[in-house]
């Protein structure tokens, strides 16, 4: 129960859900014992009206259980407090499991105003909990007696989780100040639902339908085929380009037509920013100070002091001198970077100033000129099944893992594929789904989540049911799904966060896989990003979807040394990130200063391109305001620094060692957040890491 109650009063990194109806409960599919293949959800059997009911009902079995805990006669023990608080709940984590995930993945208005109607129910329930005198008072009970106790490791790390999860979540606070507490999260879920919601609604609401074909100029053919499919499903005659990755990257990439470019540029930083139901201006400055509140009332002096006080990190100081050194390291090679763009785009006949609708298509072809390196020269070789196949097989070499599709698991929309996963020595490890396409009901990006985390309470293993969902380019009628060498980077990228779910071997569920410090789980996933330029892996499966050959060590080599290309600027763009993310959630005092003057005073260090007037980058920032990276986005930069450190064992060891690999699975997939990440990080490497391989893997280093 503890992960959903963290989970619900974070909301769950965008989720969204539905409405509800006075069903009867005993023919709720939701609360029901699921016979299903490994008790995965019957999808096929659940209706949007079954959650409402169900999830009223599972939150008055959890608050029995939480009831229990408390009422219970004898003295605070390990087991009656802090164990039967870590299971209890856990029909109201498989309900909220099933309903979050389909809510970022396959969404419509019912759901999410599902989602509207349960997230205060949830947030109620969250803080019964929290801020329960009674509850805590047994919690510290055994707390303060945890030197005398006999705990493992493990129940050592959960009794201080346990603790300093009640604190930070207001067991201190007394009268006004715990129901001011109480209303604030409450606010703030709603207003995080509120903000994704407006996000996917000015994505979905954008539509460029081209009917002349000269103004395709410059776009691959397959990239036309794809928007000519995308027309026709929408009942249109022409070519249909949205703002759905797929689409537009590809768009601002090859089309030649320099205004259509702008229009989509603008559309898609113009999204939550305009005079509509859909602003998210106004939640942005309600959201950061009510998290500034929030820290006040625990007594931090900002929501970044209350966020790294638990995180590897520990304080904004050492995060913004972090950004700093890659920021001082970074910004020349970007300057130099965008002067050759801007030199080269003069020279091929652009009038005027670079502009940001400029910079992927003159990139794109100075890359071509400088290394022979065409984006779609490479995409024959990366069809999706074989890619599939390839991540697959190296999770095969590195873990000894085996993959089987298995039809009879219930998935909730076709293009979802369910697959058992197996170890080396055929025990049962994992539920795996894979989610590919984008589609009008899932948000844009790709992400790995759980509809049930590993855990093994009292001898009995629970193996977790991950799922990977991603926007990847669709099929069309005459080519398969051929990806991008960034999509290839995004699939080993969120495999790697599957890897860590899928591998977890901890007793408890709140420190099972993906249950680490924010500025640690990136490592595992983006470590994984490493064998994307490895010959010796591609040669296992990027073969020519129409001819069979594999890919040349020619286009190869090229695909290695286009990598680093403008990889000052792409590091200056994520620090801007980062250090936009650590300026709103270090105030101390509420803002009033407007959403786009905020942006560009904190973001202008790293810019380098003239303003553009209608655009906004934070109104559609949603990791940090309907997600939870608020202060933790300069996590993304850590978790590089630690994985290029990591992946230099495997370059030294060999690509596909398997000691090296078992002991990255043993000391980091496993384990979970059992112990200080950093001490997880020594025990596979032997020492603490350095930004010296990630400088010089970046290129950013003499």
């Amino acid at each position: 129960m503890k992960k959903t109650i963290v989970l619900s009063m974070m909301i769950l990194f965008s989720i969204a859900s539905s409405q509800g109806a006075s069903e009867g409960t005993e023919s709720n599919p939701l609360l029901m014992k699921w016979n299903t293949p490994h008790e995965t959800a019957p999808f096929n059997l659940i209706k949007t009206e079954n959650f409402v009911p169900a999830i009223d009902v599972a939150l008055a079995e959890a608050r029995k259980d939480v009831d229990a805990i408390i009422n219970n006669p004898e003295p605070a023990t390990f087991q009656n407090t802090i164990e039967a608080l870590e299971v209890s709940g856990e029909q109201l984590d498989r309900v909220t499991g099933v309903l979050f995930n389909l809510n970022s993945a396959e969404t419509n208005k019912e759901l999410q105003a599902v989602a509207r109607e349960v997230s205060p129910k949830l947030s109620e329930f969250g803080n019964y909990v929290s801020l329960n005198e009674d509850l805590f008072k047994r919690v510290k009970a055994v707390y303060d007696k945890r030197e005398s106790l006999d705990l493992t490791p493990e129940q050592a790390k959960l009794l201080e989780n346990s603790y300093k999860g009640f604190v930070r979540r207001g067991a201190n606070l007394q009268g006004e100040a715990k129901k001011r507490y109480a209303e604030i999260t409450t606010e703030l879920a709603q207003l995080s639902l509120k903000f994704g919601e407006n996000v996917l609604e000015e994505t979905n609401a954008f539509e460029l339908l081209i009917t002349d074909e000269k103004d395709l100029s410059g776009l691959p053919e397959a990239v036309r085929e794809a928007a000519q499919q995308l027309a026709k499903s929408k009942g249109k005659e022409g070519w249909m380009f949205n703002l759905q990755y797929p689409s537009y990257l590809p768009f601002m990439k090859y089309a030649d037509n320099r205004e259509l470019r702008e229009k989509m540029y603008r559309a898609y930083t113009s999204r939550a920013f305009k005079d509509n139901d859909y602003n998210n201006e106004e939640i942005i400055h309600k959201i950061v100070n009510l998290r500034l509140e929030k820290a006040n009332l625990l007594g931090f002096k900002s929501h970044a002091d209350y966020v790294l006080s638990e995180r590897m990190a520990e304080t904004p100081e050492k995060v913004n001198s972090f950004l700093e050194e890659l920021h001082e390291a970074s910004k020349p090679y970007a300057e130099k970077e965008f002067k050759e763009v801007a030199d080269f785009a003069k020279a091929n006949g652009l009038k005027g100033d670079l502009q940001r609708w400029d910079w992927a298509y003159y990139s794109e072809k100075l890359k071509a000129e400088k290394y022979g390196f065409d984006e779609e020269e490479v995409k024959p070789y990366f069809q999706l099944e074989k890619v599939r196949e390839g991540v697959f097989e190296l999770a095969h070499r590195l873990y000894g893992l085996n993959f089987k599709e298995n039809k009879d698991i219930q998935v909730y929309h076709p293009d979802v594929t369910a697959y058992d996963v197996f170890n080396a020595d055929g025990s049962f490890l994992s539920v795996l789904y894979l989610d590919f396409f984008p589609r009008d009901g899932k948000r844009g990006g790709a992400w790995m989540n759980d509809f049930r985390a590993q855990s093994n309470i009292n001898g009995k293993m629970e193996r977790p049911i991950i799922t990977v969902v991603t926007n990847f380019t669709k099929p069309t009628e005459t080519k398969p799904s051929l990806l991008t060498f960034d999509e290839v980077e995004t699939f080993l990228h969120e495999f790697g966060h599957s890897l860590h779910g899928m591998l977890a071997n901890t007793v408890y569920p709140s420190m099972s896989g993906t249950g680490v410090y924010r500025d640690f789980v990136e490592l595992p996933s983006q470590i994984m990003e490493n064998w994307a330029t490895e010959k010796e892996w591609l040669d296992l499966f990027a073969v020519h979807y129409k001819t069979g050959e594999k890919i040349p060590a020619e286009l190869v080599d090229k695909l290695i040394k286009a990598r680093n290309f403008q990889s000052g600027y792409l590091s200056e763009r994520q620090l801007s990130f980062g250090m936009d993310d650590m300026a709103w959630h270090s105030i101390i005092k509420p803002v009033t200063e407007d959403v786009i003057s905020f942006e560009r005073r904190v973001m202008d260090k790293t810019e380098l391109f003239p303003h553009v007037d209608g655009s906004c980058f934070n109104t559609a920032f949603s990791h940090i305001f309907a997600g939870g990276y608020a202060a933790g986005y300069y996590g993304y930069k850590w978790a590089e620094v630690l994985d290029a450190d990591a992946f230099s064992m495997f370059k030294k060891n060999g690509i596909f060692d398997k000691a090296t690999a078992e002991s990255f699975r043993k000391n980091i997939l496993e384990k979970g957040g059992t112990q200080h990440p950093m001490e997880l990080y020594k025990a596979f490497r032997g020492q603490e890491p350095t930004v010296d391989a990630l400088l010089e893997r970046s290129g950013l280093k003499e």
